[in-house]
């Protein structure tokens, strides 16, 4: 259900010239709710979210896909943006992120650092001054970006 519920949101967010970045159903029955996330290059505003909102509640409505009530939310991902794809890795290269693997690395799980790049499904962090880890994108459980806090209009 959850894939052919992200396969529609995608459809209707390139048919907009947006992309999808998370799509999540969370909750059971007639308390779950359907929280999607878009983004596009100039960045997402309330109007892109009640467009993106109504074609995509309508495409839900027609093929039923979800076969209980829900509460659809749509979104920016915000400053602590999501990183799902091997892409989103690419795009946000030198910039800092919180990452959660599935299993340790030298002995922990969570690390912060700069993105350095990423290749073959291996996602390169420089956690500290001169130290760079390797973390398989596979084994990436969750990953945000950092909001940078120090840029001032």
């Amino acid at each position: 259900m959850e894939a052919r519920v992200s396969e529609l949101a995608q459809e209707i967010a390139e048919s907009m010239g947006m992309e999808i970045v998370l799509v999540e159903i969370k909750g059971d029955g007639n308390h779950s709710v359907v929280r999607t996330f878009i983004d596009q290059p100039a960045g997402i505003s309330l109007d892109d979210c009640e467009r993106f909102s109504k074609r995509f509640s309508v495409s839900l409505d027609v093929e039923d896909c979800i076969p209980f009530s829900y509460v659809l939310e749509v979104s920016s991902p915000g400053v602590n943006r999501p990183l799902v794809r091997e892409a989103d890795y690419e795009r946000f290269c030198g910039k800092n992120a919180k990452v959660r693997t599935r299993s340790p690395i030298e002995g922990q799980k969570n690390f912060k650092g700069k993105i350095v790049g990423v290749t073959e499904g291996r996602l390169k962090l420089e956690v500290a001054p001169g130290k760079q880890i390797e973390i398989a994108l596979g084994d990436v459980e969750k990953a945000n970006l950092m909001a940078d806090l120090s840029m001032r209009p």
